[in-house]
């Protein structure tokens, strides 16, 4: 019997509306033991599905559980296994590493100062100084040293990695592949970074305009997605349903579909190249619809 696959996280029907900006009714299910890929433009809506998804803002929506708890009624049971990492530390630039841990250990029931004190040793942070003397990077490695360091289940990085050197990213995310280890763990990275969702992700979801565009799977992503090169004749004779997105330029048209092996096996001399995260993303957002 086929297992059922449990999910870390449901969204129904989420809404925000502010005055100059709408996300439009999210519904989102992130597998146990998976690591999803947010991505869209800048303002597409990413944190402020993060932010309402986590209780920060106030949204509208039919239903949000995380780890089966229903976040009207058990939020904070639910934070206790979230841990949550932005692209800037909101830590007090005077305090220090040791400082920061003695404060949470107050704060998680789970804190487990052995691990935590292994973290920093690991990454090469001194306990003792202030945090107004970390670079960036520095700030970052304390952020995660936090975050495991109270036995998350789920870890949510909203554009972490955003302003590192590529050295410093690829050691965040082998921290990543770590924690997913543990078949238990789930993360939630939302980047415009495309590249680092490249060699993680098992999940992708594409936010545009405030409005979910699809979720897929990596690996359909890049077995189904492609770009085709076309001159105006051929693009004309194209059913309306193999067109995701197409950008017209002066000598051809950038097609993106998503059926390039079916296209491929009717007209197998066209010009079809692989479609990246980065590739649809772009046609989502600068191409015609």
């Amino acid at each position: 019997m086929k297992r059922m696959v449990e999910n870390a996280i449901q969204i129904q029907n989420l809404s925000k509306v502010y005055k100059d900006f709408s996300l439009k009714n999210i519904t989102l299910n992130i597998p146990k033991g998976s690591i999803l890929g947010l991505v869209g433009a800048n303002g597409a809506g990413k944190s402020t599905m993060i932010q309402s998804m986590l209780g920060l803002i106030r949204s509208e929506y039919d239903a949000i559980q995380i780890l089966g708890k229903d976040l009207r009624t058990q939020e904070k049971e639910i934070k206790e296994d979230i841990a949550v990492i932005y692209d800037v530390s909101h830590y007090n630039l005077q305090y220090t590493p040791k400082f920061i841990g003695s404060m949470l250990q107050k704060v998680y029931r789970n804190w487990d100062m052995e691990r935590y004190h292994g973290y920093l040793k690991r990454f090469g942070l001194p306990e003792d100084k202030r945090l107004k003397t970390f670079s960036k990077g520095m700030k970052m490695k304390l952020e995660f040293a936090i975050a495991f360091s109270h036995a998350p289940k789920i870890l949510i990085l909203d554009e972490a990695t955003s302003g590192l050197d590529p050295v410093f990213r690829d050691e965040i995310l082998e921290l990543i592949r770590e924690f997913t280890e543990e078949e238990e763990h789930t993360v939630l990275m939302s980047s415009h970074i495309t590249s680092d969702l490249d060699k993680v992700a098992d999940y992708i979801a594409l936010i545009h305009d405030g409005t979910l565009q699809f979720v897929k799977t990596y690996d359909e992503i890049r077995e189904d997605y492609g770009i085709l090169h076309c001159g105006k004749d051929f693009f004309e004779t194209l059913r309306e349903e193999d067109i995701v997105s197409f950008r017209k330029e002066p000598y051809e048209y950038k097609v993106l579909v998503k059926n390039k092996n079916e296209i491929l096996r009717v007209f197998p001399e066209l010009e079809m190249e692989r479609a990246s995260v980065e590739d649809i993303m772009l046609f989502y957002v600068k191409g015609e619809m």
